[in-house]
């Protein structure tokens, strides 16, 4: 098993738990040892969540493996339905417990239990996190959902949604209001905020509303098959993608649905004067296989970026991702190898990530802005204000988190740029003060004659593929604005290799500018 300091995907059981963490009234038995408890933290710590997953542990040691583990897993079953009282459980092995072999699933069925108990096989050397909700959900699904007489009006059920999910929350609420504008109610939400008893009721519903495939499309596909339900495979993540999901669901109920889409304000945002700068701009995507592709499509017909590199971790998306690069004219990159993410970004250059948190760490490391557009996230992306991606008031804030890193980057170089400036350099006065700059000291103590330079460059040589950057054409390059920076870069780098030259120096950097002038 491949161990690192930064994972993109958990182990499937950690997937179990987002799925479990979510619903109500239901329970999770994971035979694990003691450490595994980790996952709580999770969900108490990043997503902030206000009591603990509803997990109940074996927690064995080195020294129970001498000895039958099995009774520690039917105590631990017993005292979860005695203690939480749930109406159903799901029962499974961590990673480390499936070693022994000691069958979760058997063990519980033996005890009698008069609430379903349904069991997990979750292959913990093959599979990841989020096969683990898929599986998950798909079994609590398929042992408690029944065929049933549909609603008088025409319902739905959203599925899809998670513990840790990326902005779940919020796109369950900005879905339930689109489908109630176009005379749709919602039957059931899940997993997030049902019951087993929910689940039950699920073949009530018309259709079903795929939000997240990653976690919901094998459920969505028995659904279809044994319960006679559709399911939507546009996910409305953008302007665009939001008019073609109400189509969709125009087409499966056979309502007039209209789109109101009178709170957009990203297209015009978007073909602003202050935004056609950003036109062109080559931003590089990775993240789960359904919010890649809703950026990609968003960051070439919606906001005019060029999309420089495509890619996904979760390999179930690997051909959709493929299928989307060939469409983007690149190559897609299918990994969970985070230094290959980042070797890419590197080559690449782009002047905009849209990415994880891991991207978002990689882009502080080589000075590109970074909008984070998919799981794994950190704590400050799951804000308490509202906060969706999906639907129209989606597609607004997508705008917002996309182009203030771009905009705030701007800012840093202009700052940078006019920092010799008499009223901006380091040591300048508050401009409210009258510009009054604190005096520098120079080596031995006594204030310069004139105004203080600029810091030393502290930077070091830096090599291309077969070039070395010398500090002076380094020092000239970092004037260059950021978001034509890497064009420059590369360029001088090309300019410079097909000359023969070994190292880079400002006049080199010069003649390649003028070079590529004419």
């Amino acid at each position: 098993m491949k161990l690192s300091v930064w994972t993109y995907e958990g182990p499937p059981h950690v997937g179990a738990m987002r799925v479990a963490t979510g619903m109500k009234g239901l329970h999770y038995v994971l035979h694990a040892p003691q450490g595994d408890t980790y996952a709580d933290l999770l969900f108490t710590m990043i997503e902030r969540r206000n009591h603990r997953p509803p997990v109940s542990y074996t927690t064995f040691q080195a020294r129970d493996l001498g000895a039958d583990t099995a009774h520690l897993f039917k105590d631990a079953c017993q005292d979860a339905v005695d203690r939480f009282k749930p109406e159903a459980i799901i029962v499974g092995a961590s990673c480390t417990a499936e070693l022994i072999q000691d069958d979760p699933a058997g063990l519980a069925e033996t005890m009698g239990f008069d609430i379903p108990v349904i069991p997990l096989e979750l292959p913990s050397y093959q599979r990841k996190e989020n096969f683990g909700a898929d599986e998950t959900f798909f079994q609590i699904v398929r042992h408690l959902a029944r065929p049933m007489e549909r609603t008088a009006r025409v319902t739905c059920n959203l599925i899809g949604p998670t513990g840790l999910g990326f902005r779940h929350r919020d796109d369950i609420e900005e879905l339930t209001g689109l489908l109630s504008d176009l005379g749709i109610d919602v039957n059931v939400c899940a997993p997030m905020g049902a019951t087993p008893a929910d689940i039950a009721r699920m073949g009530a519903a018309h259709f079903n509303v795929l939000m997240y495939p990653e976690t919901a499309e094998s459920a969505a596909r028995w659904m279809e098959r044994e319960l006679g339900q559709p399911y939507t495979k546009v996910v409305p993540i953008g302007a665009g993608a939001t008019r073609d999901f109400i189509a969709e669901v125009a087409e499966i109920t056979g309502l007039p649905c209209h789109a109101d889409d009178s709170r957009l304000r990203q297209p015009w945002y978007a073909a602003s004067v202050d935004s056609t700068y950003l036109t062109g701009k080559r931003v590089f995507i990775f993240g789960d296989g359904t919010h890649v592709k809703a950026a990609a499509r968003i960051a070439r017909d919606e906001m005019g970026f060029e999309v420089a590199g495509i890619g996904c971790f979760n390999r179930e998306m690997a051909r959709d991702i493929r299928k989307v690069a060939k469409e983007y004219g690149v190559e897609a990159l299918i990994t969970d190898d985070y230094l290959e993410v980042e070797e890419a970004i590197e080559r690449l250059q782009p002047e905009m990530i849209l990415g994880t948190q891991m991207e978002r760490h990689i882009g502080k490391r080589l000075g590109i802005p970074c909008a984070v557009i998919s799981a794994p996230v950190h704590v400050q992306d799951f804000p308490a204000r509202y906060s969706p991606q999906m639907g129209f008031e989606g597609a607004n804030v997508i705008f917002d988190t996309w182009v203030h890193p771009l905009v705030m980057g701007l800012e840093e170089h202009l700052l940078h740029m006019f920092r010799e400036d008499f009223e901006f350099h380091d040591d300048a006065g508050a401009s409210h003060h009258g510009h009054q700059a604190k005096p520098r000291l120079v080596e031995g103590g006594a204030a310069p004659d004139a105004v203080a330079s600029p810091p030393e460059f502290s930077g070091q040589m830096k090599a291309g593929d077969n070039v070395i950057w010398l500090d002076d054409a380094e020092r000239e390059l970092r004037k260059i604005p950021f978001f034509v920076r890497g064009k420059a870069r590369r360029n001088t780098e090309s300019f410079a290799t097909e000359r023969g030259l070994a190292e880079i120096s400002i006049d080199t950097l010069y003649e390649a500018k003028a070079h590529f002038a004419r």
